[in-house]
């Protein structure tokens, strides 16, 4: 018989069972709240588990492990080169009904795999930012103001200062040798535009006679 229990009270020794368990609670209670405490801390999740670089479950907390990813919702991924610079990592491009969501690292990039850099990273700027451009401004000589034209004007625009110029600069020989070029055009590309992009202006700009092609991404 236990102590504390009555002879005439046969459920006596299990109330007391229970009242002890009630006085130990608190105490339980505490160190369960401190456990708790000590594993919602990134350091410590990062040291215990299989993310010692913080870059997955460790650097997750309530609120973040609560949205949804821009990823879930695309509908196609299509792989891509980053366009900043020389080194060509890999990208995921996340599309959804023809809109760009998400621009991440492609882990199947033998050279990236998976990262990129922040400039990399912040490309969706490139396509969605509230900053681009998306019609055509000109402003005239001496002018101070900025004017939109239409695409075919701009492009006819282009077209004839770009024959002058080569007109103008062109050169069949120097010093009797013979060099077909012109001195008159030379290309810039910029950092953002991809392989693609980068091979035709080549292709124009070689074909025109220009010798003075150069790319941001290398210099």
């Amino acid at each position: 018989m236990q102590a504390g229990s009555h002879p005439t009270d046969p459920g006596g020794g299990a109330r007391e069972a229970a009242a002890q368990r009630d006085r130990a609670a608190p105490g339980r209670a505490h160190v369960m709240g401190v456990r708790t405490w000590i594993d919602s801390w990134p350091v410590y999740r990062q040291l215990k588990g299989t993310d010692p670089l913080g870059r997955g479950a460790a650097a997750k907390s309530g609120p973040t492990s609560r949205l949804t990813p821009r990823v879930a919702s695309a509908d196609r991924v299509v792989k891509s080169v980053c366009p900043y610079c020389a080194v060509g990592c890999g990208q995921n491009v996340y599309v959804e009904d023809g809109r760009v969501t998400q621009i991440e690292g492609d882990p199947d990039s033998p050279i990236s795999r998976g990262r990129l850099c922040p400039k990399g990273s912040a490309s969706l700027q490139l396509t969605t930012g509230d900053a681009r451009e998306h019609h055509v401004l000109y402003r005239r000589p001496f002018g101070a103001e900025w004017e939109r034209l239409d695409l075919d004007t701009a492009m006819d625009m282009i077209a004839d200062r770009v024959i002058d110029a080569r007109r103008a600069g062109w050169q069949w020989d120097v010093d009797g040798v013979r060099t077909r070029r012109t001195l008159g055009v030379a290309s810039l590309g910029g950092a953002t535009l991809d392989n693609e992009e980068n091979y035709l202006i080549k292709k124009l700009f070689t074909a025109l006679g220009a010798i003075q092609i150069e790319n941001q991404a290398r210099v």
